[in-house]
């Protein structure tokens, strides 16, 4: 099975900076493509290209009869979901350097938009899945989520969250490969991407290390295009290479 030709895609977070950039990419490729966005905006990005869109706090548990009415009241089923949620800080939190500055509450938060999300939107799916209609998921999570990857410590909140986050896109290929063979269920590791998540920490970053949106959303097409269903359950870095778990 090829991904290389979708005809409807569900981008969920999409009113970030990267979702929105990967939206425009997606749509310069496919002008026809039937896309579909969820995020707590009122309006899509892509309100002047169609489409449809929901509002919807995907944080919420509410939110999966929401997604799933949403997703069921479509022409077609989606091909890809490429989920874009995600969180690394707050005005009032960072990054902790050390245990010390763990907050039980961050962390929770952290869980919640990191990995919560996802979980709802593949439970609103989870039902309408065809067992002939195979599907590409797509999870953003990041490199420093890797268990195996992990040399330096720290951040807690956001690695913990994103190994969580990996854990279920592991599991969600191995359930969704039986429900529907033929089926891709990955997670990708953008690079770091000039968009307000990453803003506060450009400035230890290289200059050919900090990528534009457009860089970052062609390329990351450029990955989901190029898989088969071998490739699910694998995280993969933005130029298609695998990462270790």
């Amino acid at each position: 099975m090829h991904f290389s030709k979708p005809q409807s895609v569900l981008l969920a977070g999409a009113s970030g900076g990267l979702a929105c950039a990967i939206g425009a990419e997606l749509l310069r490729r496919h002008p026809q493509l039937q896309l579909l966005t969820i995020s707590r905006a009122p309006q899509s990005p892509f309100a002047d290209r169609g489409g449809a869109h929901l509002c919807a706090q995907l944080t919420e548990p509410e939110s999966m009869a929401e997604t799933r009415d949403f997703i069921a009241a479509q022409p077609e089923l989606p091909d890809w979901v490429i989920h874009c949620c995600g969180l690394l800080h707050s005005d009032r939190h960072g990054p902790e350097k050390s245990l010390e500055q763990c907050d039980d509450d961050w962390l929770l938060q952290s869980m919640r938009v990191n990995v919560l999300t996802h979980i709802h939107v593949a439970r609103a799916l989870a039902p309408l899945l065809q067992r002939r209609r195979p599907l590409l998921w797509a999870s953003l999570s990041a490199k420093v989520g890797s268990i195996g990857d992990n040399f330096l410590g720290g951040w807690y909140s956001y690695r913990m969250s994103k190994a969580a986050l990996n854990m279920l896109v592991r599991n969600l290929s191995i359930e969704w490969g039986r429900r529907v063979p033929g089926s891709c269920v990955v997670a990708v590791h953008p690079g770091t991407t000039d968009t307000t998540l990453s803003k506060p920490f450009q400035q230890n970053i290289a200059a050919d290390k900090l990528y534009t949106p457009a860089q970052s959303a062609a390329r990351i097409v450029d990955v989901l295009e190029k898989l088969e269903a071998e490739d699910s359950g694998k995280l993969l870095f933005w130029d298609g290479s695998v990462l270790p778990w």
